[in-house]
């Protein structure tokens, strides 16, 4: 018997989606019953709302009728109790390319008020950002102490990929219903798409920075730097999946405090310098991942930058970095920073065969302070995500800088103290990595 070709049974199918309804339908009926079968997993979604950490009850197909007759369904209702508290959310589900309808948010939102409910969580392929903290922006005086929360499809899918790769969730039968619910999300029938590219506007900024011609106020510029964040959110989950390890966006105090500063500020930078920049921190990593676009050279770069040794010679710093990029690619650029403006630029490849190319031209035995290490390649051109896309070539350098780069670097550290007992080093102690037969 030969069961290569067959389709194996799954928990939750995919098989017989008939249109967008019971696409949503489904999507929603299998995420709150696998949050109530898994604890781990609700808890992980749920434990920033206010939630408490104790039983959670879900349901689907709810109706509330106010004092007018007016009847609202919201797609699901979360309820979360441990003793005498008690904590309560709406939920409304989009799959595929539907987006959240404002009238519909703030309708659940005064539905959730009258109720006493504590928050209303959409649910669509829309990704938010800091500069967007929910897709729908409803004044202060419409929530009234509902908290107003959206979750990307991606994230849900990142969460639980998380807590397998970790291994957080203990009971076998549970790990496997939450793996069933994974399978069902990647399925392209779940609705539960990657992200799209950045807008409708993408071609038409492109083009304009490429000719010089982008100015801060054209029409849709907003709109695309917004969706640049939203991209920067997605990589972290994409980043995140592959890692087992949550990976943030490093936004600045100004711009948390202020969305519409950074906005403001990205606009300025892609119109000024044809530059989209954004930073991604990966826990216990040498240094911020940095992501870089320059839309006018039609280039992208991933980069790091970690501190130099602080102990021995110049050339013997020099090598401390190399001997970690051993097994990098050729084409990495390595930048060595001497302060006051000075710093050495060279391919790895010229740098491996004579490691003096980074030393200070004028000073050799000047060590450097800082180490940058880089890789660029060519920007897809492409809307959308597909091959040769944007989206595409950005997610592509992300991972493989990562890979080959990124988590074989560390970061340099004091040597432990010498006991008194020695003999006095004429010479600085050897540190990890770094030989002191590198002198120059």
């Amino acid at each position: 018997m030969d069961s290569a070709d067959w389709s194996r049974a799954r928990l939750i199918p995919t098989s017989g989606i008939r249109g967008v309804t019971e696409q949503e339908t489904r999507a929603t009926s299998a995420l709150l019953a696998v949050m109530t079968i898994v604890p781990e997993f609700a808890r992980s979604l749920v434990k920033e709302l206010g939630a408490p950490a104790g039983r959670l009850d879900a349901y689907t197909e709810v109706s509330f009728t106010d004092e007018d007759g007016n009847v609202d369904r919201p797609d699901g209702v979360l309820h979360m109790t441990r003793g005498q508290k008690s904590w309560t959310a709406l939920v409304e589900v989009k799959t595929g390319t539907n987006r959240l309808e404002r009238d519909q948010v703030e309708r659940y939102v005064r539905v959730a008020t009258g109720e006493g409910i504590d928050a209303v969580i959409t649910i669509s392929n829309t990704f938010v950002s800091p500069s967007a903290p929910h897709p729908i922006q409803l004044p202060p005086r419409v929530l009234k102490g509902v908290r107003l929360e959206h979750w990307s499809w991606t994230h849900l899918l990142t969460t639980a990929s998380v807590l397998r790769t970790r291994r957080d969730v203990s009971d076998p039968e549970q790990a496997w219903i939450l793996d069933e619910l994974i399978n069902y999300l990647e399925d392209d029938r779940s609705g539960a798409l990657a992200f799209e590219g950045l807008g409708t506007h993408w071609v038409a900024v492109r083009d304009s920075a490429r000719a010089g011609t982008l100015r801060a106020g054209d029409r849709g510029l907003d709109e695309f730097v917004n969706r640049w964040d939203q991209f920067l959110r997605y990589l972290c989950l994409h980043l995140a999946r592959d890692l087992g390890s949550q990976v943030d966006v490093v936004v600045s105090r100004d711009h948390r405090r202020d969305p519409a500063k950074r906005t403001r500020d990205l606009q300025a930078a892609l119109a000024d310098q044809r530059l989209l920049n954004g930073v991604l921190r990966i826990p216990n990593a040498a240094g911020d991942l940095l992501i870089g676009t320059d839309l006018h050279a039609r280039r992208i770069r991933a980069s790091v930058e970690l501190a130099a040794p602080s102990a021995g010679y110049a050339k013997t710093r020099v090598n401390w970095l190399l001997r970690q990029l051993k097994a990098a690619p050729e084409a990495i650029h390595v930048e060595a920073n001497f302060g006051h403006g000075r710093s050495t630029s060279e391919l790895l490849s010229s740098a491996r065969s004579d490691p003096r190319v980074l030393l200070d031209r004028r000073d050799p035995k000047r060590p450097p302070r800082r180490f940058t290490v880089a890789l660029e390649r060519d920007m897809g051109m492409k809307g959308g995500r597909g091959r040769g896309s944007f989206v595409a070539t950005v997610e592509d350098l992300t991972r493989d800088f990562y890979q080959d780069v990124v988590q074989d670097l560390k970061a340099w550290t004091e040597p432990a103290p010498r006991s008194s007992r020695q003999p006095e080093e004429t010479e600085v102690t050897e540190t990890p990595g770094v030989a002191e037969t590198d002198r120059i």
